[in-house]
């Protein structure tokens, strides 16, 4: 792999790892090492990465910020692509805004706010890439994100880019065509309504109240863990079960919000995983409901 990190810094890119610890790059502080972890600063640069590790024939992943990911304990092999800083940029043109994947989710529902464009208040909690949202169609608040894209650039495994529109991406409940079809997000268009900037600012005042109040922000966690199931709440489910507060080794069921799973300290992804196997069997036999989760799990055990 080191030959592999010369090649790409060779090629202009910036940002390379080898070995490099994913618990350093996500927002559960959990992770084994990526073989290589490669961080493109544009388009461009990604591309020119792509293009080498198909050329190498090395398997290949990617990640945002790490929000909504489970790294496994051993890792994962072969390169991780890194799509963060390096693709957030952020273009208003009228009543449609063209950002980069990389793009804060949070930042965008703020900066469109001040525009005085409405529709992305939603967003103002999801903690976060523009690429990772449209992969998994993030939503709170009753919206999602499938209500004002209107289409994304894609990178596919073939090194084909193209542009998907809304209807192309086949957007449900928590996720879209790229969990079906390998592709990387390299930026999105949103098509957003004016409105009124002092209404926009308090609905995202208010949302960003209620998540301090109700989540555990202050403790490293990954988001809700549970897609909720139809007519109900995880959470709801969850604390109904009695297990608010239940923990396996350093993963705790969060005492503020049931949905969450915080790291307490040292916690591992093998904790995580017990312990969201243990929720799931206890409502199955409580309720006859099963949950699935929301978080993305990755690499080796």
């Amino acid at each position: 792999m080191k030959q592999i990190a010369e090649e790409l810094l060779q090629a202009g890119i910036e940002k390379v790892w080898t070995n490099e610890p994913l618990a350093n790059h996500t927002t559960w502080r959990i992770g084994g090492p990526a073989d290589l972890l490669i961080q493109p600063k544009d388009k461009d640069s990604l591309q020119a990465a792509f293009q080498i590790i198909h050329r190498h024939e090395i398997p290949w992943s990617v990640i945002g910020r790490g929000s909504n990911l489970l790294v496994r304990d051993r890792g994962i092999r072969g390169a991780v692509l890194k799509v963060a800083e390096g693709l957030s940029h952020c273009e208003f043109r009228g009543e449609e805004v063209c950002v980069g994947a990389g793009y804060s989710m949070i930042r965008l529902a703020m900066e469109t706010g001040k525009m005085g464009l409405t529709g992305m208040e939603f967003a103002g909690g999801i903690p976060g890439t523009v690429g990772g949202a449209v992969y998994m169609n993030a939503g709170a608040h009753g919206s999602d994100l499938s209500r004002i894209l209107i289409d994304a650039e894609i990178l596919f495994e073939n090194g084909e880019r193209k542009v998907l529109t809304n209807e192309e991406l086949s957007f449900s409940y928590r996720t879209s065509l790229l969990q079906q079809r390998k592709g990387i997000v390299v930026e999105a268009r949103f098509r957003l309504h004016p409105g009124d900037r002092k209404e926009i600012a308090a609905t995202l005042a208010a949302n960003k109240e209620r998540r301090r109040l109700t989540q555990p922000l202050q403790m490293p966690c990954a988001g809700s863990v549970f897609r909720n199931p139809p007519g109900d709440h995880a959470g709801r489910l969850i604390e109904a079960a009695g297990l608010k507060g239940y923990q396996i080794g350093g993963a705790q069921v969060s005492e503020k919000h049931s949905n969450f799973i915080v790291n307490c300290g040292g916690a591992t992804a093998t904790d995580v995983l017990t312990l969201i196997d243990y929720i799931r069997s206890t409502i199955h036999s409580k309720y006859g409901i099963d949950l699935h989760p929301e978080v993305l799990v990755v690499g080796e055990g």
